[in-house]
């Protein structure tokens, strides 16, 4: 069975176009819609810079920022680390660093070979399965997203419109049907206007929580990016 198999005729596929999906948990590959066509077992997805682990599947939509989805397994596998390899222990809590000046737009691009190296580090000198896998999802993603990551690093901008630092929302008044939907979601009260009238967005008050950008059935809320000097 493929994991298209899985994912379009078992799982009933996406509402949003398909962008990538993260095989066998935090510490699993994430893969491109080329592999959708992957038989899931032990060596193919191994094979493709994955793992099968206890099976599960999470499926990411166009929304999805593969950057910070790598920060965000990778910060999982570092606080589940026992501390005992040094590798391990330091060498993952480097990767969550490097991950977070790219995603705030302050990596430059030596830091994508400073990943790469130092996932190959950790993964041959971890004693434990857990320190093996943990860089693979950094590395699948460089391997197969590595356009997103250049978009981060060199245009300082955010693809998916997901990094807080890199990415201000604003109302397409266009497209803005007054419905109110984005005014419910709002936590700090940044965006008003009447119904049925084109709302407003202080972008002081926003906190780029990205609740409106969800809600919103318009797509009347834009993400854009913000220049960031280098």
């Amino acid at each position: 069975m493929t994991l298209r198999d899985v994912i379009y005729d078992i799982g009933g596929g996406l509402v949003k176009d398909f962008r990538a999906v993260q095989t066998g948990g935090p510490s699993g590959g994430c893969l491109g819609e080329e592999f959708l066509d992957t038989p899931i077992d032990y060596e193919n997805l191994a094979a493709v810079g994955s793992i099968m682990g206890s099976g599960g599947l999470i499926i990411l939509d166009k929304d999805t920022c593969i950057v910070d989805t790598a920060k965000y397994f990778l910060s999982f596998t570092q606080a589940e680390s026992c501390g005992k390899c040094v590798p391990c222990r330091v060498g993952t809590k480097h990767l969550v660093q490097i991950l977070e000046r790219i995603c705030q737009g302050k990596a430059e691009l030596a830091d994508l070979a400073r990943l790469e190296k130092l996932a190959g580090a950790i993964k041959g000198g971890s004693l434990c399965g857990l320190g093996q896998t943990a860089p693979n999802p950094v590395l699948s993603s460089l391997k197969y997203f590595r356009d997103e990551f250049l978009a981060h690093v060199k245009d300082k901008r955010c693809p998916a419109a997901v990094c807080r630092d890199l990415v201000v929302y604003r109302i397409i008044k266009e497209k803005c049907t007054g419905c109110q939907r984005c005014v419910q979601v709002c936590p700090t009260q940044a965006i008003s206007g009447p119904r049925s009238e084109p709302h407003n967005l202080d972008e002081e008050k926003c906190i780029k929580c990205r609740s409106c950008y969800e809600i919103c059935r318009f797509d009347a809320i834009a993400g854009d990016a913000i220049v960031i000097e280098s």
